[in-house]
């Protein structure tokens, strides 16, 4: 493994409350109710992702993302051959092998991730699905994995699931991603409304911008939707967890129209004491339907 790779890796193993035990995280208040197991497999899961998050993010100066990237497809292989090369691999395998997880979304994320290095900007909604796909949706499949599930449409659930939060993370996080000089909203879309790549990125706020928020808002509000029109009802009470996730980022996306759709002047989020209101009232409900 390269130096980098190391640091990257060792940065993420120092800081295990970082990504879901930190009380800020929207994962945190999802996962805390899980069973001791499930939420330490949960754990690593989050910390593969957020350990190729950082890879991708961060400065690339001195170093070889890609390589990066491609260490840690060789190391999902090597997990599955049951010769991990790292600590961290270690670790991910006991998950692996106690959930029975799934080997093909670890390596879809990787290319998820390796889309963010090769692509600034989509032109399409099918293009960017793809990239939602990969870089969301593939954690919900493995996610459900550990949760338990009996009905194969379930899947479907974690797919359309992954999607709508994805889609919600993409507009409310629309002026930090153009500072990175990353545009996920599609340009097809842009150029529909008559709104440019250069007004977003001077934080243009204006009639064409509203319009064009809209229509991101109503996709992205139909795949909320259609991920509860899948979800089975007999499965419904094991994916609680996801459901907290559901929930909260819910909220956030139906902040959007009550500020105008202004996302340039307005950090939209739910409070502590909300999310934890809808964790313990849907962990609650979970409980009640198993009985």
């Amino acid at each position: 493994m390269s130096s980098n790779a190391s640091t990257t890796l060792s940065r993420v193993l120092a800081a295990p409350r970082r990504l879901v035990g930190a009380a800020g995280s929207n994962f945190y208040y999802s996962f805390l109710l899980l069973p001791k197991a499930k939420r330490r497999a949960i754990t690593e899961v989050y910390r593969f992702a957020r350990l190729l998050d950082d890879i991708v993010d961060e400065d690339p100066q001195g170093r070889d993302p890609y390589a990066e990237l491609q260490t840690w497809r060789d190391e999902i292989e090597f997990i599955y051959r049951g010769t991990p090369t790292t600590v961290f691999g270690d670790r991910l395998m006991e998950s692996v092998e106690e959930f029975d997880l799934p080997k093909q979304p670890f390596l879809d994320l990787v290319d998820g991730m390796e889309m963010d290095l090769k692509w600034h900007s989509y032109q399409s909604f099918t293009d960017l699905r793809e990239y939602c796909y990969r870089a969301a949706s593939t954690v919900g499949l493995i996610c459900i994995e550990i949760f338990g599930y009996e009905n194969a449409r379930t899947r479907e659930y974690a797919v359309n699931l992954g999607l709508a939060l994805q889609l919600t993370n993409i507009l409310r996080d629309l002026k930090e991603d153009i500072q990175r000089d990353r545009i996920y909203l599609p340009l097809e879309d842009l150029e529909r409304f008559g709104y440019t790549a250069d007004d977003l990125r001077a934080h243009r706020y204006n009639q064409p911008f509203i319009e064009l928020m809209k229509h991101e808002y109503q996709r992205a509000r139909s795949y909320f939707m259609k991920a509860a029109a899948s979800l089975p009802e007999t499965d419904r009470p094991a994916m609680f967890a996801a459901e907290i996730m559901a929930t909260i980022y819910r909220e956030i996306l139906e902040q959007m129209p009550g500020v105008q759709f202004n996302v340039f002047r307005n950090r939209l989020t739910v409070s502590k004491k909300r999310r934890m209101k809808i964790a313990l009232e849907i962990w609650l409900r979970s409980k009640l339907k198993k009985s």
